[in-house]
């Protein structure tokens, strides 16, 4: 239909020829605005979303932040008790029969004296110093008491060093010392119960030797055999052999150690044990048992071989 021809229709013709035409763009327009309008709609809807979970995530993120500072401001102790400080390194050292006149600085630190102590004892004995009694090992500059008192029972000093201190005693003193013990073929003595005066009556034993026997029996906790006194320090195979006729060692007066309460620094003291490694060997497989009932329990661990263990049973007990 050309232009012309349109104008030949009445008025009420062209009017609705209009209006189909119109709707006509209308329905056209729809079909392409209407998509497009909801898409915007829904990436607005979206991107409001998105926004407000945003600025949630900022708030509460501030909010964190503003606890925190507060606790470390106002409960600094918070802090302190998550704080995991260094461990402070364990002090391994021996404890053995020494004689301070004749030890070496490695022998000092190996029984966990510092090395400046240990200089100190060779310095003293540079200048002709001797030690004489265990007593006077306790003066050493850098000594504390609580270490003497440690080391005290596996101090040696030969009976000839005492010697020369006791001739150093008015003439008197020393003949009433001599009148004071007499030495006697007949006796025997207990060798838990007996003290050094005692001791120093059977014949073979003398003041030095009857200190050492008691000091090592103080550490061992008693003697269960009279050939343990073998390994008092300094002690003679013939001395041995002329007195142990005379001694008697009662096992039931040992003082023992409960293997469920002992430490590891009195583990560590009995000269069976005596090393640091073989008493947190005993501690921390106890720990781990949680209570041990018998000595075979410890027959398991490396540390120790056969003869150790038979050597430390009449020593313990297990409560």
């Amino acid at each position: 239909m050309s232009w012309k021809n349109f104008f030949y229709y009445n008025k009420a013709q062209r009017i609705g020829i209009l209006i189909l035409l119109g709707l006509i763009l209308l329905s056209i327009a729809a079909t392409v605005l209407i998509p497009v309008i909801f898409d915007k709609s829904k990436e607005q809807t979206t991107d409001t979303k998105f926004l407000k979970e945003a600025a949630e995530f900022r708030a509460n993120l501030i909010e964190k932040e503003r606890k925190q500072r507060s606790e470390r401001e106002f409960q600094p102790f918070v802090y302190r008790n998550n704080y995991s400080f260094p461990k402070r390194k364990e002090e391994k050292y021996e404890l053995f029969a020494f004689n301070p006149n004749t030890a070496d600085s490695a022998t000092f630190v190996r029984l966990g004296l510092k090395p400046y102590i240990a200089k100190n004892i060779l310095r003293y004995r540079a200048k002709g110093g001797k030690f004489r009694t265990a007593e006077a090992f306790e003066k050493v500059y850098g000594i504390s008491s609580a270490k003497f008192e440690e080391l005290k029972p596996y101090i040696q000093i030969p009976q000839e060093i005492q010697t020369a201190q006791v001739n150093r005693d008015k003439p008197e003193q020393q003949e009433e010392k001599a009148n004071f013990i007499q030495k006697r073929d007949d006796i025997i003595i207990e060798l838990n119960e007996a003290d050094t005066a005692l001791l120093q009556q059977i014949r073979g034993i003398g003041r030095g030797y009857a200190r050492r026997i008691v000091s090592y029996r103080n550490v061992l906790g008693g003697y269960y055999s009279v050939e343990q006194v073998r390994e008092v320090y300094g002690m003679q195979s013939e001395t041995f052999e002329q007195i142990k006729h005379s001694l008697t060692a009662d096992g039931n007066l040992i003082e023992k150690i409960d293997v469920n309460t002992a430490s590891i620094e009195k583990l560590k003291r009995h000269p069976y044990i005596k090393t640091f490694q073989k008493a947190k060997a005993i501690y921390e497989y106890r720990r781990k048992k949680v209570k041990l009932i018998h000595i075979d329990e410890l027959r398991v661990l490396d540390e120790f071989n056969e003869e150790e263990i038979n050597r430390l049973t009449p020593y313990l007990e297990f409560k």
